[in-house]
């Protein structure tokens, strides 16, 4: 049976491949050639044929493609009162052989909570009056201001106990999110790549030499989150999508769900995950046992870092396994992660973007009927 209500059947990450216009318009954009108000009307234009694009392959919700951003994090951040981005050295690596992305880095300047007009909730407001589709917005989770950075991001001249800082962020996430609902957003992403991190043993290490300890975070992230989606209305669906790096076609971390699997399923407010499952790294099913009832899990089974497509008889004996664990009626199908998660995109090409998600589509009907 498809779902009337997200996250659906057939059903994607959310960023999608820069066009080659969008990309020739913010080099433009750096260089001084063109304005703001070049670029802006740029990305409308791409915006409204992604958003056509998606529609046309039978996607029942629909994003902006991420095509205002350079990052799928760094862009939200600098949008709340009290966060800058300044240049510096990553401290968490890609496993790509060549350029890393973009040394952007985030830090605390002053208290978090209160609130300004986020610039995204304009995004979603396009999106929404551009498409007969569901819109869906996609932020990072709150603790990806923490998780990278440590007490780098959180100065101890501003907060001096890290459970305030926890605090405000939470309550600065919720003031986004009201805002959010109250723009007519009914389907909101948490892009975590942080609980997945924590699944690699080398990364959790990495929390252990700065002096936090690890087991911890998972009930800390959990807090947060649930304080951004405390006020959030009924009709409102949140998921969360989890992923281990992406950035052109390469990862960061490796392991499976098991570390964090009951925190995940159990004590977070959110009614559905968008896991990752297309590769060894992410290891098996079994975490899956812990999905309570009510909850929706979307299978990443369709690789976004590959342009080959993916056999159709193995995804479909791959949901079968997953079955075993959890009931076929909370299951839904998606690619693992989003294709371009930073502008530069992922290795492949625009066509086999959309051969994927139209594969997507076709698979779940063949699957759940239409």
């Amino acid at each position: 049976m498809q779902q009337s209500k997200p996250p659906f059947r057939a059903d994607h990450v959310g960023s999608l491949l820069r066009p080659a216009t969008l990309k020739a318009a913010r080099e433009k954009r750096a260089r001084g050639e063109i304005d703001a108000a070049d670029l802006s009307a740029v990305e409308d234009r791409e915006i409204e044929s992604v958003v056509s694009k998606q529609e046309a392959v039978g996607l029942k919700a629909v994003t902006d493609g991420e095509f205002r951003r350079t990052s799928w994090s760094h862009d939200f951040f600098e949008g709340l009162d009290g966060v800058e981005s300044y240049a510096g050295e990553r401290k968490i690596k890609f496993s790509v052989q060549g350029p890393q992305p973009r040394a952007v880095l985030l830090r605390v300047v002053g208290k978090l909570g209160d609130y300004k007009p986020h610039p995204m909730i304009e995004h979603f407001k396009f999106l929404r009056s551009h498409t007969r589709a569901i819109p869906k917005m996609t932020i990072p989770s709150p603790s990806s201001l923490h998780f990278r950075y440590g007490r780098d991001a959180v100065p101890e001249d501003v907060y001096p106990a890290m459970e305030d800082f926890y605090r405000d962020l939470g309550q600065s996430y919720r003031k986004v999110v009201d805002a959010f609902a109250a723009a007519g957003c009914r389907y909101l992403q948490l892009d975590e790549v942080n609980l997945a991190y924590l699944c690699d043993p080398s990364l959790r290490q990495y929390i252990v030499a700065r002096g936090e300890a690890p087991a911890k975070l998972p009930a800390i992230y959990a807090g947060m989150i649930n304080a951004a989606l405390a006020g959030i209305p009924s009709d409102m669906t949140v998921t969360m999508h989890l992923c281990r790096g992406n950035f052109r076609s390469s990862f960061v971390a490796n392991g499976g769900y098991e570390p964090v699997a009951e925190t995940l399923f159990n004590s977070i407010d959110v009614h559905g995950y968008f896991m990752e499952y297309d590769s060894d790294r992410a290891g098996g099913f079994e975490p899956l046992r812990y999905v309570p009832k009510g909850k929706t899990v979307v299978l990443g089974l369709v690789t976004s870092k590959s342009g080959k497509l993916e056999s159709r008889d193995e995804i479909k004996r791959r949901i079968d396994e997953a079955t075993k664990y959890v009931a076929l009626d909370q299951l839904c199908l998606s690619p693992q992660c989003g294709f371009a998660s930073t502008e530069e995109g992922n290795v492949l090409g625009e066509e086999e973007q959309w051969a994927k998600l139209r594969m997507i589509v076709e698979l779940a009907e063949e699957v759940w009927g239409k």
